[in-house]
């Protein structure tokens, strides 16, 4: 019954992403804005639910930008769940962009993509993150820069903050976890590390029973002087002490 379940939720997952394919395809050049949001949010709430997850927000989510929002990283699934609640314009490793389905969606969406490997194309991209939040958006990073599964903190990298920095602009800190709706302990079904395969990940979320997203949001900040490396630091101790996380070096 769990293999049927899954095999039904991915019928209705792959349909639903062919229909947003068709929609950045066709509909995203005529609309503004603000309508992209409201329609990359409701677009990413009906998926949460073809995959069989509920969302729960703890705290009060934060009106219109410019604003850079700095969470944890675990999955392929944090896109998904952060834009179900707060429609941003992400920034994502160049990767991405060549998944199956996936890639042309988070790429129609606006995302910022940057390439890990050329050490340059972080100024790039910190140069297009300034523009962006000056323009009024908000942005969202994952300054572990990589995922990890949910038990720490890993180290933050400093470089993008640098645009809210520049820009003097605020940042606001989410918290991510995946947990069971009966127990509340952490979930690992969606988590997406080392050699795990994103299909692997997908199959798992899919065959899971009541997970759920979990959004910890927490107070808005300023640099108030501070370089990046200072900030960044700061900001992974006070998201630790939300989520309750240890902090390895």
């Amino acid at each position: 019954m769990k293999n049927l379940r899954a095999a039904w939720r991915l019928l209705r997952v792959l349909a639903h992403l062919l229909a947003g394919a068709w929609t950045i395809r066709r509909r995203f050049g005529q609309l503004d804005f603000e309508q992209r949001q409201a329609l990359v949010q409701d677009w990413s709430l009906r998926l949460l639910g073809h995959l069989g997850l509920r969302l729960r927000v703890h705290g009060e989510l934060p009106g219109r930008g410019p604003l850079l929002v700095l969470a944890n990283h675990i999955s392929w699934l944090d896109i998904i769940a952060i834009n179900a609640a707060l429609p941003c314009r992400f920034v994502s490793k160049a990767d991405v962009r060549h998944w199956p389905l996936i890639g042309r969606l988070v790429e129609g969406s606006g995302t910022l993509f940057i390439e890990r490997d050329r050490r340059r194309d972080a100024m790039r991209v910190v140069h297009l993150m300034a523009e962006r939040l000056r323009a009024g958006d908000r942005l969202a990073v994952f300054p572990e820069g990589t995922t990890g599964d949910g038990s720490s903190l890993l180290p933050f990298h400093a470089n993008l903050l640098q645009a809210a920095v520049a820009t003097d602009m605020p940042v606001q800190l989410v918290g991510l976890q995946y947990t069971d709706a009966r127990s509340g302990s952490r979930h690992d079904g969606p988590t997406y590390i080392g050699d795990t395969s994103l299909l692997e990940s997908l199959w798992r979320t899919l065959c899971a029973s009541d997970l759920q997203a979990e959004l910890h949001v927490g107070v808005v900040d300023t640099a108030q002087g501070r370089d990046r490396r200072t900030w960044a630091e700061a900001l992974r101790r006070e998201l630790a002490q939300r989520l309750d996380l240890p902090l390895p070096d």
